[in-house]
Parts: C-alpha cells; sequence; structure tokens
C-alpha cells in the first residue's frame, strides 16, 4: 500500500503596505466632504456578504486550489555477492526509506508555510512498482511532485501523466544523493537521446535540486495556469480586441489557447438591468450610503469638478453646475452600477468581467462611468477590465491567479531614457492584495464626467509588466519601479515607471497595445505558465 501522511491546504499570504504621497492642485487636491455613514454596510458578489466600507482584501476569486500529489519513488535493491547489485541511492533499507519520508513531510510543511496561492498538497505516497506508480498518476490531483530516490525508468514514466502537471525534486545535498540526480537528463527527459523527449509532459524546467524555494514558484505558476484555463468571463457589449474591435481574431484565440468562455451581454439588456436597478429604492438608498462610507473612509479625496479646472476654464464658466455634491452623485450612481455588474456576474457563476464601449455606451445609460465600478470590484478580489480587449484579458487573469493580487490594465507610452508612463481612468487600489493606496476621485480625463480614480502608485514599488502581441504568439516582459504618480493630461491614474531594460531594446520589441501590470516581480512565473502553453516569452529585465 502507498504510505500516506497528513493532508496540507495552503493559502496564507501577507504584504506590507506604505502610505502614498498626496498630489498637487492640478492633481486634484481638495478636502474630502462626504458624510460618514455609520454601521456594516454589506452587499454580495457572488453570494458572499462583505463590508462595503472596508471590502474583503480577497473576496472569493483566490481560485481553485492547485492539487499535487507528493511522491517518493524508490526501490530497495538486494544484495548478491560478487557483482554489482544496486544503483546510486541513499535509501538502502526500508528503514532508510521511513526516514527520508519524514524528512519529505517537514519539508512539504516548510513549503506550505510559505504559500502565498491556495495549494492542496496531498498526503505524501510512495511509489515501488509500476502499478503503485500508475495509479497515483490516475488519481484526482493536477500533478505529481516526484521525489526521484531510485528505481527504474518505467517507474518514474509510470508516475508521470503527460495529460497533468508533473515536477520531479532529487537531491544533492539535502539529504541522502537521489539516482535521478544522475540520470533524469539522459534517461528520463531525453530518452538516451540528445533532444528533450518532452516525457510525462516534462521538460529542463521541471527538474529542481535540493531547493523547496524552487518548487513553490513553479507551483505559483501552475495555480495560475490552472485557472485561466476554461475561464469564464461576462463580456458587456461583447468581446472585443483593441487591434480590429469585434473583427479582431483575439477572441477566438483566448478560446484556442486558453479555452476562454467568454459570455456577452448586450447593451439593450445592460439597460433594462440599469433601469430597474435604480427604479429599486431600497437599492439606491443602500448603495448611497455605502457610496457615502467609501468617500469617507481615510485616504479618499473627492475633488469637485470646480477644483479640477484651470482659472481660464473657470472664468469661461466651465464645470459651473459640477459642484461637490454632483461629483458625489456620480458616485452613488457608482455603486448602483456596480451592483449591476455584481448581478451579472453572480447570475453567470463567475468573478470576471469587462464592459467594451465604456464610455460612449455606458454613460447614456447610469450617468456615470464605469471606472469606479472595475476599482472596487477589483478590489473585492474580482477581476474587471475595461475595453474588453482580448488581446491583453488573458494576461490579466494569468497575472493575477499567479500574484494573488488586483493586476492594472493600462495604456502604454513611448519608452525613452529607461522611463515609461502607464495610465488609464481605472486602476484597483488593493494593489498588494491587502491594503487600501490613497486615492483622488475626480472625473473621467476624456470625457470629463462620472467618477474616476487618481490611485497613487507606491513609490519603489517594483512591478511586473506584460506586453502581449496581436497574435498571442510572443509576450514580452519586463520589470518596473514607480518613480512618481505625475500630473499630466491623460488618464486619471498615470505613474512613471524605472525600466530595468534597455528602453531601446523595448521600444523595438513592443508589440499589441494594452499592457498589464501588478506589484511585484512575477516573471519567471509567467514565462513558465506560458512554456507550458506553447507561447513564446522573452523577459527583457537587465539582471541587476
Amino acid at each position: 500500500m502507498a504510505t500516506q501522511d497528513q493532508h496540507h491546504c495552503c493559502s496564507a499570504s501577507g504584504c506590507c503596505g506604505a502610505k502614498a504621497p498626496g498630489v498637487s492642485r492640478r492633481q486634484f487636491l481638495a478636502g474630502a466632504g462626504a458624510a460618514t455613514v455609520g454601521g456594516a454596510l454589506l452587499h454580495r458578489l457572488g453570494g458572499t456578504a462583505t463590508a462595503a466600507a472596508a471590502v474583503s482584501p480577497r473576496g472569493n476569486n483566490r481560485g481553485k486550489p492547485l492539487r499535487i500529489q507528493p511522491v517518493l519513488a524508490y526501490h530497495i535493491y538486494q544484495y548478491r555477492e560478487a557483482t554489482s547489485w544496486r544503483g546510486w541511492s541513499g535509501l538502502i533499507t526500508e528503514e532508510h526509506a521511513e526516514t527520508e519520508r519524514n524528512r519529505i513531510r517537514a519539508e512539504l510543511d516548510e513549503m506550505a508555510a510559505k504559500a502565498d496561492f491556495p495549494l492542496e498538497l496531498l498526503p505524501l505516497v510512495s511509489a515501488r512498482n509500476n502499478e503503485e506508480a500508475r495509479n497515483i498518476a490516475n488519481a484526482d490531483h493536477d500533478g505529481v511532485l516526484i521525489y526521484g530516490a531510485s528505481g527504474g525508468t518505467d517507474l518514474i514514466m509510470s508516475l508521470a501523466n503527460p495529460e497533468k502537471h508533473n515536477l520531479m525534486f532529487v537531491r544533492h545535498r539535502s539529504g541522502p544523493a537521489y539516482l535521478w540526480y544522475e540520470i533524469v537528463h539522459p534517461r528520463f527527459l531525453r530518452r538516451e537521446t540528445d533532444v528533450c523527449q518532452g516525457t510525462g509532459g516534462m521538460s529542463y524546467d521541471d527538474v529542481v535540486v535540493d531547493d523547496h524555494d524552487e518548487v513553490l514558484w513553479r507551483l505559483r505558476a501552475l495555480h495560475g495556469l490552472k485557472n485561466i484555463k476554461g475561464k469564464r468571463i461576462v463580456a458587456i457589449g461583447g468581446a472585443l480586441g483593441w487591434d480590429k474591435g469585434n473583427q479582431s481574431d483575439a477572441m477566438q484565440r483566448a478560446r484556442d489557447l486558453w479555452d476562454m468562455d467568454m459570455v456577452e451581454v448586450s447593451y439593450d439588456e445592460m439597460s433594462g438591468r440599469i433601469n430597474r436597478a435604480f427604479d429599486n429604492e431600497a437599492l439606491v438608498k443602500r448603495c448611497v450610503e455605502e457610496s457615502r462610507a467609501y468617500l469617507a473612509q481615510p485616504g479618499v479625496t473627492l475633488v469637485p469638478l470646480q477644483e479640477q479646472l484651470t482659472t481660464q476654464e473657470l472664468l469661461e464658466g466651465k464645470g459651473s453646475a459640477r459642484t461637490l455634491d454632483q461629483m458625489r452623485d456620480f458616485m452613488d450612481k457608482a455603486f448602483v452600477l456596480t451592483e449591476v455588474f455584481r448581478e451579472l456576474m453572480a447570475e453567470h457563476d463567475t468573478d470576471a468581467i469587462t464592459v467594451g464601449h465604456c464610455m460612449g455606451a455606458i454613460i447614456p445609460m447610469s450617468e456615470t462611468t464605469a471606472c469606479m465600478v472595475l476599482t472596487l470590484l477589483n478590489d473585492e478580489g474580482g477581476l474587471a477590465f475595461c475595453e474588453s480587449d482580448f488581446v491583453v484579458i488573458p494576461s490579466g487573469i494569468l497575472l493575477h491567479y499567479i500574484c494573488n493580487k488586483p493586476v492594472f490594465f493600462c495604456n502604454p507610452t513611448f519608452p525613452h531614457q529607461d522611463v515609461v508612463t502607464v495610465a488609464h481612468c481605472s486602476a484597483p487600489r488593493r494593489m498588494d492584495g491587502e491594503h487600501l493606496e490613497d486615492v483622488v476621485i475626480r472625473t473621467h480625463f476624456e470625457s470629463d464626467y462620472g467618477a474616476a480614480p487618481k490611485v497613487a502608485m507606491r513609490p519603489d514599488q517594483n512591478m511586473t509588466v506584460l506586453v502581449p502581441d496581436f497574435a498571442s504568439e510572443r509576450w514580452l516582459g519586463f520589470e518596473g519601479t514607480v518613480i512618481e504618480n505625475p500630473a499630466l493630461d491623460i488618464c486619471t491614474t498615470q505613474t512613471d515607471l524605472r525600466i530595468h531594460a534597455d528602453s531601446k531594446r523595448l521600444v523595438e520589441e513592443m508589440r499589441g497595445f494594452h499592457w498589464m501590470t501588478c506589484y511585484g516581480n512575477y516573471l519567471r512565473e509567467v514565462g513558465y505558465a506560458l512554456d507550458k502553453a506553447g507561447v513564446n516569452w522573452l523577459d527583457i529585465t537587465q539582471k541587476a
């Protein structure tokens, strides 16, 4: 029988927060004037109640756990006189094997404690013959973590189901030497040829020596890969691609590559839903209370239009009707619109949504913009994107499930002198997955209407930047660092990034349009996952 131990289920994480700096007057400086609403204001996202004024940092969107089966593969050799009777391995007796099982269990416990994504480590089992190995390989899990102590090639091949995600761990100095430390490359991966054969769906990157931290980041990448596959997303106004709108090939490529399930909702249907929401007096009353409680939070500044304009614009009478009260009204309506989006996601059993023509279509229906709606949903743990651009949306979904944080969908600019500005009129505030960054709320830039967040990205914060191409053939990535949040006449949330790469090379290698970013460096995880998916990867980050 296979040897078993305790079950690990890991989902811990932790980040440190820091206050972001204030902004200048032209960056919408103003005092917040919203009234405080006491009490716990509840709303529903996918059937789970959360507090509106201090929304859950996790929501329901940590994804399905990656379910991994650890297995010790070994063979106890029998002594034979005056001949070579055993292969390499420190596991010579069953007592040695039991000591090794205990060592592995302790290491798995330590690795589990570090996991910052949903990881389910099944009880350790042992495989000593091909039948045991085949039964383990075909059980209910996403893949096996093989501890290749000894045993023949057939044993290892029986463990590695090519339809699953498999890794091999071998020992050099972390414990008793393993046979497969010697022969995994020529015997298993290359199958006694000079080319990697992809045996068991595995490549050179799927072998780890001694270091369980190296195992953990690979599992983090596989968690992202598991959760993007078959992901359902509601596309308001239909799925699009930035390159050719509804004539783009991006949507079909997302279906072919990631099995993405796009549920399209027409603007006519949205109009009816929005009208019904605003006709619901109890809902509107609750949303107004939630809106005012949000505005009363520390770090939130609401700016009347008059304080967003230049002196000349004020003299010309522009914005005179848009007082602080009207800005509050834009926010109140954004909270009602958020409920409409939540209802759509709940009906279609998903936590992901995107809206196409968010300005021309949504503004007349809701008398506000969708900018704050997307911010709120992302901060709750959802996946909410504007523009319905399926050239880049898959990168946001994959990155989210790898980093376990909100992601920032943004417009790039022209890189120069190792600096690039990224901007958009919607951005998450809970960028580290835990803490809310400071935000100034003003009108959406291009329309000068509604409510849009200017999120203060954390200075000196390192970020992952992904640049998918239109053809879904190659993604580019690099690490950046936040320099400042400037006050340019562009999309509301705007950040200057220091490029940790040659900006000239970035200019030459850029493809597609929209970028996807998040706090932290997850480039190796993205590259590992893309290799599994068959997408080319180019990381141009210059190593220190």
